[in-house]
């Protein structure tokens, strides 16, 4: 087999997914199909002519989504142990030596057995349905194939066959195509490649646990964001102290905080929120900078002064954006910087990010 089964082309041209998928499979290619257009890209990493993954844009948004319907079966998938794994994996850019990071990311679950490999294997059936649907509607782009990939030194959970999975995907497309009037774009159902029984999800080739290569698995020790992330997975819960004059703020903290990763203590007042800390023995504070009779820079700068709270992460919550009130909470000490009016996953990212260093 070549090294570039079917081309490559990095400039622009009409694309026809269908076909590349078919050659692909016809010439039981092994390697990695990258597509590109100006705002998307795709990643089809092949075994002997079967997918082991697909990746697109927006994967740990998926990805996250689809362990939650694991949670229920597995209770450490809560929402802030899925933030804490896409904080170890997905960098932003910022890493760029991890490559792969969502497959990697499914790989060290296995690899901790937080989860098993045929969910594993479920859920690489999932995303690459997901992931192919959209592949399947590119009308232009530019291609490349690579045989070698950054896959190929980790453990792979099923390979899926590819006619199946595209004729999953394009009775999906016209489903949507009759409910849907204004979809612009149209795939024509056709024979993909000739029928030959292919066995399902739970009958394709599963690496059972005992031979996963645990040698393999790209360390992640290294990443700022991984530091005291097994302290945060092995503590059943944490205690968060928010000092906020807003009984508002307050509950939306409550309601972003996971209930059974977090133990919340609401303090409304200020001037008695010192002897309610010392009481609740946060292992973070989340501290208003606007309220009445003591700012939060002030109570801050207070904390510190104890011996207690030397260490313990103070994050200062504040519509304020300027860079003479950030001046102010690296004058007082302060961990971190949460403006108003912040998300669920901008509150998680910055918990987790100063939980347990």
């Amino acid at each position: 087999m070549s090294t570039t089964p079917i081309g490559s082309y990095k400039f622009f041209q009409k694309l026809h997914p269908l076909s590349l998928l078919a050659q692909l499979t016809s010439r039981r290619a092994t390697g990695c199909l990258q597509v590109f257009t100006e705002s998307v890209s795709w990643s089809i990493y092949l075994e002997d002519g079967k997918l082991v993954y697909a990746s697109s844009d927006k994967m740990f948004e998926r990805l996250e989504n689809l362990l939650g319907r694991l949670s229920h079966q597995t209770q450490t998938l809560n929402s802030a142990f899925l933030m804490q794994v896409r904080l170890i994996f997905d960098q932003n850019g910022e890493n760029q030596s991890t490559p792969q990071p969502d497959y990697q990311a499914i790989c060290w679950l296995v690899n901790e057995e937080y989860i098993t490999p045929p969910q594993a294997a479920v859920l690489v059936d999932e995303l690459a349905k997901e992931v192919l649907e959209s592949f399947l509607t590119i009308k232009q782009g530019s291609y490349e194939f690579k045989s070698e990939t950054p896959l190929d030194q980790l453990p792979k959970y099923c390979r899926l066959d590819l006619r199946l999975l595209v004729e999953h995907c394009q009775k999906q497309l016209r489903n949507r195509q009759q409910t849907q009037s204004t979809v612009d774009t149209q795939v024509t159902p056709h024979q993909f490649l000739p029928t030959t029984k292919v066995p399902s999800i739970q009958q394709n080739q599963v690496q059972p646990r005992e031979q996963l290569p645990r040698q393999k698995m790209i360390d992640t020790s290294h990443l700022n964001s991984n530091k005291g992330f097994h302290q945060t997975v092995e503590k059943s819960k944490y205690t968060v102290a928010c000092i906020d004059d807003s009984p508002t703020v307050l509950n939306s903290i409550k309601h972003f905080l996971d209930e059974s990763t977090f133990s919340v203590v609401m303090i409304n007042d200020p001037v008695k929120a010192l002897m309610q800390i010392l009481r609740s023995k946060p292992d973070l504070i989340l501290l208003d900078v606007e309220m009445p009779n003591l700012d939060g820079y002030e109570l801050c700068s207070l904390l510190r002064r104890h011996s207690a709270f030397k260490s313990i992460p103070i994050i200062m919550v504040t519509g304020r954006t300027g860079f003479i009130d950030r001046a102010k909470a690296k004058m007082v000490r302060a961990s971190g910087y949460l403006t108003k009016p912040f998300s669920q996953s901008d509150l998680l990212k910055m918990v987790f990010k100063h939980i347990g260093s």
